[in-house]
């Protein structure tokens, strides 16, 4: 049985007590290690979806190969293309896989349309959710559109570089989060490497000098 810490963290605490009951009977806490995929291109949707603990990261995927990243859900946040396709009644058009171990909360298709109706808050944190969400993928496409590469690239090494100054991502990986192919992240990271901005290793880039890349991405602003 789903305890009462879940409900609320669902938004559900404005229910009455006898239909808490029947909700925490029909979700489920499901457990996914990494690599997992949750959902891929055609699949439909089963449920509403809340991470507990960890990432799922949501690509699209093009005919040639090509993949973008359009976001990713982590803890206490939901999915806006699952949320798009259970109220739209589609398929999903893209792939959501788990980055790390990821604990969530799924409430079945038939269960998320009777809260829908029953509790203002749960409604609210829904919509709400897919809102910001679709504010995120804006974001994406304008960077992809109206950014050069270089600049992109560059922020997106200061974001993801560690304390330790490494970069743990493999250059498909970049070229996914960039919505560029990875043969051009390659030429790009040459460049900087060439230059001595940074040291390209097995799965990881060692950030030499920060102070670099800054200056890449501030001549973009």
């Amino acid at each position: 049985m789903i305890d009462a810490a879940v409900l609320d963290r669902l938004g559900l605490s404005d229910l009455p007590e006898g239909e808490k009951q029947l909700v925490a009977g029909a979700l489920r806490i499901v457990d996914l290690p990494p690599g997992t995929t949750v959902f891929s291109p055609g699949s439909i949707c089963a449920g509403w979806i809340m991470v507990e603990d960890g990432s799922v990261r949501v690509v699209m995927t093009s005919d040639t190969g090509r993949e973008i990243l359009l976001y990713r859900v982590g803890a206490g946040e939901s999915c806006a293309l699952t949320t798009a396709c259970l109220f739209g009644e589609d398929p999903y058009a893209a792939t959501g896989v788990t980055e790390v171990a990821t604990r969530a909360i799924l409430v079945p298709a038939a269960t998320v349309f009777r809260l829908i109706e029953m509790s203002d808050s749960f409604r609210k944190m829904v919509f709400q959710g897919f809102g910001h969400r679709i504010t995120d993928i804006l974001h994406t496409m304008e960077d992809a559109v109206f950014h050069p590469l270089d600049a992109r690239l560059a922020a997106l090494l200061l974001e993801r570089v560690g304390p330790d100054g490494t970069v743990t991502a493999t250059q498909a990986e970049l070229a996914a989060e960039l919505g560029s192919v990875r043969e051009v992240v390659t030429r790009k990271l040459g460049k900087l490497s060439d230059a001595g901005v940074l040291e390209r290793q097995r799965g990881t880039i060692r950030v030499m000098k920060p102070e670099a890349l800054r200056q890449i991405r501030m001549n973009d602003e």
